[in-house]
């Protein structure tokens, strides 16, 4: 399957001035944290947290146990920190998965946020028998880091960003099966929020909100709307 897009421009610096808009942001959650209850899920879902580049689990601790209120069995990765290092975490996981499947004989949600969700996508990708859906903040779905703000140090590194834009596109040959839903916002300062839509795999919802990519993890609204999802049949 061919897959063409139009140009995404790359984030510049000034993008990045988006992020500065959380602490406003965080005071217009603030009356809603504190009225917002968590509603009981008719039905318990084994669900694995995984984070963003750079971030460790302690990133998702709010969504962990806003989920957990709400009568998920929730876990992060167990992988430690996210370095980057999407294919290796990728195999890794199996191990976490499987073994969380196992525990409660059911196929697991993986919620990750920016390079995690691309990680919980691609493992879906590999595995579906194992992921009952994937719900996805803010992940950049095509170029790799290309279109993100990390670009910059991933070039300083060595890294190909065309070959890795190449890699990227030649994953769409395998389908991607297992219901998808990805939230991204145009207010991101990260990740191009074009680079969250995509158009090849049947399955995906794109859903748009008004965040910033940090505030995607922590936004009152988001953190319904995910659990809302995971009660989706």
């Amino acid at each position: 399957m061919p897959i063409h897009y139009d140009p995404i421009p790359e984030p510049s610096s000034l993008a990045a001035l988006k992020e500065l808009r959380l602490p406003l942001d965080a005071l217009r959650w603030a009356s809603t944290w504190a009225t917002m209850r968590a509603h009981k899920a008719k039905t318990s879902r084994t669900v694995i947290l995984l984070p963003g580049f750079g971030a460790s689990p302690t990133s998702m601790r709010l969504m962990e146990a806003y989920l957990r209120k709400c009568g998920h069995r929730v876990q992060d990765w167990g992988l430690g920190r996210n370095t980057g290092a999407a294919r290796e975490f990728r195999l890794k996981l199996q191990g976490v998965v499987k073994k969380a499947k196992a525990a409660h004989r059911q196929p697991v949600v993986l919620v990750g946020w920016s390079l995690g969700g691309f990680i919980a996508r691609e493992y879906a990708r590999e595995h579906p028998e194992d992921v009952r859906q994937v719900i996805t903040l803010g992940s950049p779905v095509i170029g790799g880091p290309r279109y993100t703000a990390t670009a910059g140090r991933y070039r300083k590194q060595g890294h190909d960003l065309d070959q890795l834009e190449q890699n990227v596109k030649d994953r769409y040959k395998t389908p991607l099966t297992t219901p998808v839903t990805a939230i991204y916002s145009k207010r991101d300062g990260v990740v191009a929020w074009q680079a969250c839509i995509d158009r090849w795999s049947p399955n995906v919802k794109h859903v748009e909100v008004s965040e910033t990519h940090v505030g995607l993890g922590f936004a009152p609204g988001v953190m319904s709307m995910i659990a809302d999802t995971i009660e989706e049949p």
